[in-house]
């Protein structure tokens, strides 16, 4: 019977990949790996605490008590603003734990292990990617290796795993995923859009005239994008670590569908009771803050990822940097003296945590809304090997902000 590890268990992606082994019959017992943060109670789940910033050898003594496994499952990384350390703390974590596993011999009945990286990998991080994103795309659009480009440890990680399966003549297969902006729950992720969001919701109801003003661009509002359910993605990983023809591959992992903030900007509206202004932009091109705000602005690569092709494509020299552009900047949005209050107000009629608030990633929410490009990852390549997994991106958004509510991490919206 199968059995797994899965680290970064209270992430959003770990989370959802350890709801999803409990609730898949076949597997019999599933340890949970994390610094702090212990796993919901389950008769299935055993927690065990692990540093994986720790040596090998540390690792190994945190491991001794876990027999071998069959599946693992990991989804633990940790940011870092300099993308060179980035790299190396990632590496060395990801390279610790194969060793320690090695050592402690959880690997002796190994069959698959799955890598959570996400679209990071083709830099869409550093602008304007060619869409749709294809895994098997020009290697200048999927390697983003060229000397003037900052490392990337989506890479790094990658290469350790191959490597390391080699290494041990191949005993056990790995699959690499791509998700893309996640949707999940999980409490104290510095990467959780919807609580952000439904925290901007909320306050914008709770505030005079309850106008919900999207705070980027026009250009991203009008773009297409994918998001990724955490639910999706646990259900593709599990189907990945029975499916042959998928191993030792890499995937993109998305729900399935094209969505915008032009159609969901309205719906978030009318969830929390707000109003959508006429004219939520300026004319034109132009960067302007909206009336009374602050904007915010950033230029990323002098190079996007697309005009590594654009020679090829018909487009030479016609891409100029990618850009993060916000008409409200909601780093200092959360500061403003009614915001905190309305936060406040809020927080004590529902009983909220303040965590939520503390840990609001306003920063993540500015890159997602405020870009000026469109990313559509194509599920192409596992459709053909047979993957039907599929979520409505509203529906997820909408069952997201539900669990928020229940946790108490969100108010309940005004109109449901």
């Amino acid at each position: 019977m199968p059995t797994a590890i899965v680290t970064g268990a209270t992430g959003i992606t770990g989370t959802a990949i350890v709801n999803a082994l409990v609730n898949a019959p076949e597997y019999t017992e599933i340890y949970t790996l994390s610094r702090s943060q212990k796993s919901p109670e389950h008769p299935k789940v055993k927690h065990a605490t692990l540093d994986l910033q720790s040596s090998a050898d540390e690792m190994c003594k945190s491991l001794s008590h876990i027999p071998p496994v069959t599946h693992i499952y990991f989804c633990a990384y940790l940011a870092n603003p300099d993308e060179g350390e980035a790299s190396r703390i990632n590496g060395a974590m990801l390279s610790n734990f194969l060793e320690a596993l090695t050592k402690s011999g959880q690997t002796i009945e190994l069959k698959h292990f799955c890598l959570t990286c996400g679209l990071k990998q083709y830099g869409v991080h550093q602008g304007q990617p060619k869409n749709p994103i294809y895994e098997d795309d020009d290697d200048s659009l999927v390697w983003l290796e060229q000397g003037d480009r900052p490392p990337n440890f989506y890479y790094t990680q990658q290469r350790i795993l191959e490597k390391h399966a080699a290494d041990h003549h191949n005993k056990w297969a790995w699959v690499v995923t791509y998700p893309q902006d996640v949707i999940g729950f999980a409490k104290a992720n510095f990467m959780n859009l919807t609580t952000s969001l439904g925290l901007y919701c909320a306050i914008s109801k709770e505030l005079e005239g309850s106008k919900l003003i999207f705070p980027g661009n026009k250009t991203n509002y009008l773009s297409f994008n994918n998001w990724t359910s955490a639910r999706v993605h646990a259900e593709f990983c599990l189907w990945a670590g029975k499916t042959p023809n998928a191993n030792n591959q890499r995937f993109n992992v998305s729900n399935g569908d094209a969505q915008s903030w032009q159609d969901m900007w309205p719906r978030l509206a009318a969830r929390y009771g707000c109003n959508i202004p006429e004219k939520m932009f300026p004319a034109g091109d132009e960067r302007k803050a909206y009336p009374g705000y602050e904007m915010s602005y950033t230029k990323l690569h002098d190079r996007p990822p697309i005009a590594e092709v654009a020679a090829k494509i018909g487009l030479k020299d016609e891409f100029k940097p990618s850009e993060i552009f916000c008409q409200i900047n909601l780093q200092e949005w959360a500061k403003r003296p009614e915001v905190v209050k309305a936060w406040e107000t809020l927080r004590d009629r529902y009983g909220l945590d303040q965590g939520s608030w503390d840990g609001a990633t306003w920063d993540f929410s500015t890159f997602v809304l405020g870009r000026n490009y469109s990313l559509i990852g194509s599920m192409s390549k596992a459709r053909k090997l047979g993957w039907t997994g599929y979520a409505d991106t509203w529906d997820e958004f909408q069952r997201t902000f539900k669990e928020l509510e229940d946790a108490k991490m969100l108010p309940p919206a005004a109109n449901l």
